[in-house]
């Protein structure tokens, strides 16, 4: 079943989304939604992602709270940094993250905490997985950044998916 019905969930919501686009729920329009509820998981099933195997459950509450933290502080501190660049600009630069996370799904909520925390921007993974390079609105001391960046949000990832 699994082989046919990959995403029973996903085909489920493809065959509603057409029915709701098409504001109709002829024949043939239930005929194509289902066709495409059905071919469309079967075809992107390469793209779909690893298996999640979370090994520390515990983490992802403390781990949710340093990030929610992160946002407020970060929000204030950028908002600050905007309204006194007249007085002293803004010290943004790219800097290279040595990263010992290798896990897929890891990397990727890696991603999503850097886009969602104010200051920081995702702006590329070495093909091996070895180097985040990320851009950083204000920054002090570089050393202090990573390793803060480490123990803050990539070792606690490490400990939930690897």
């Amino acid at each position: 079943m699994k082989r046919l019905f990959p995403a029973p969930w996903l085909s489920l919501a493809l065959l509603l989304l057409w029915l709701v686009l098409n504001q109709s729920i002829s024949p043939g329009n239930l005929l194509l939604g289902a066709m495409l509820g059905f071919c469309a998981p079967l075809m992107m099933r390469k793209l779909r992602p690893l298996p999640i195997r979370i090994r520390r459950p515990d983490v992802i509450l403390r781990l949710l709270l340093v990030v929610c933290r992160d946002v407020v502080m970060s929000n204030l501190a950028v908002a600050w940094g905007v309204l006194n660049a007249g007085r002293r600009p803004a010290r943004s630069r790219f800097i290279k993250v040595p990263l010992d996370l290798r896990d897929a799904n890891g990397l990727a909520a890696l991603s999503a905490i850097c886009t969602v925390v104010p200051g920081t921007v995702w702006s590329e993974l070495a093909l091996d997985r070895s180097i985040l390079l990320l851009h950083v609105f204000d920054l002090d001391d570089e050393a202090l950044f990573i390793q803060h960046f480490k123990a803050t949000y990539e070792r606690p990832l490490m400990e939930i998916f690897e």
